[in-house]
């Protein structure tokens, strides 16, 4: 894999919708944020400024954008404002080759998962982290800090409380993933990830229960939950029903799909469609240690 230059004060940056519209005053304070405290120099993109439809732009506007921001080898790293759908819709209107000569960071989560697997699979280290829309919501503190750490180097050492449906372990491999809708979306495409061998770490926000069922069937049937190292299970949140009309939680939706297979989970990560979503280190080599009171996520040099 590929690893982006990391971030210095001065550094240019820039901020574009890969997805659905966004106000532009609802960014104002992050943008100042990254100028002020990050001492970075923010370039916007038209998709900021414009809507059609529910999407940011058309199609052509927001794929031009981002292969603008692709190319300018000034521009360090690319956050999207904000998620909801359509960034899987341009993705094969982009030339990367301009990135992948000079890679950067690109940075989302929830829809902008398919940017994040698509660029793994070209072999660039990506960030699955709070957008500028949700910068500075409350409660949200040490998720942007978190953010920060990773995009100015500093390593990764997480560690969170153990939950009760944990499975005990140690594991080493690169992690992916992301919103479980989008990695179900991306089967059979050319971003689909090849999770064998990998840390898989999954969230999912409004969905039902039952497709919450279908997406993690439909995984288990492609054979790559057999192949993981070990998975991280965020948060599900906002869900369409009550877990009493499926009878079953989340949780337990994910655990039954994978409860025949011997590798380490931890549930209860701070990752996902709350306040509290860290920042993941997509395409890393990581080591996850889930112990009896603790799971640990670490940056580790895999053999």
């Amino acid at each position: 894999m590929q690893k982006p230059p990391f971030l210095k004060k001065g550094d240019t940056v820039g901020v574009l919708a890969l997805a659905w519209k966004v106000a532009f005053e609802d960014l104002e304070a992050a943008i100042a944020f990254m100028e002020t405290e990050w001492e970075l120099k923010v370039v916007l993109g038209e998709s900021l400024k414009t809507s059609y439809n529910q999407y940011a732009a058309t199609d052509e506007v927001r794929a031009r954008d981002f292969q603008q921001m692709l190319d300018n080898p000034s521009i360090k790293a690319i956050f999207s404002a904000r998620g909801g759908y359509g960034s899987a819709r341009i993705l094969d209107q982009i030339n990367f080759d301009a990135f992948l000569e000079n890679p950067k960071w690109l940075i989302g989560f929830s829809d902008i998962t398919a940017v994040l697997c698509h660029a793994f699979c070209l072999g660039v280290e990506s960030i699955h982290g709070v957008m500028p829309k949700l910068f500075l919501q409350e409660g949200g503190a040490q998720s942007l800090e978190s953010l920060k750490d990773l995009l100015f180097g500093k390593p990764i050492s997480y560690q969170v409380p153990s939950h009760p449906m944990n499975r005990k372990g140690k594991a080493q491999g690169q992690l992916v993933g992301g919103n479980l809708a989008l990695m179900v979306h991306l089967i059979g495409s050319r971003s689909e990830v090849n999770l064998s061998g990998k840390i898989l770490f999954l969230e999912d926000v409004g969905e039902y229960h039952y497709a919450l069922d279908r997406m993690m069937i439909q995984l288990k049937r492609t054979g790559q939950l057999a192949e993981l190292a070990g998975l991280i299970v965020g948060h599900f949140s906002n869900l369409s029903d009550d877990p009493s009309i499926y009878g079953k939680t989340a949780y337990e939706i994910v655990e039954e799909a994978v409860a025949e297979y011997e590798y380490p989970r931890s549930y209860g990560f701070p990752v996902g469609h709350e306040p509290e979503n860290w920042a993941m280190p997509v395409g890393r080599a990581m080591e996850l240690t889930v112990l009896e009171n603790l799971c640990m996520l670490e940056e580790r040099i895999i053999e």
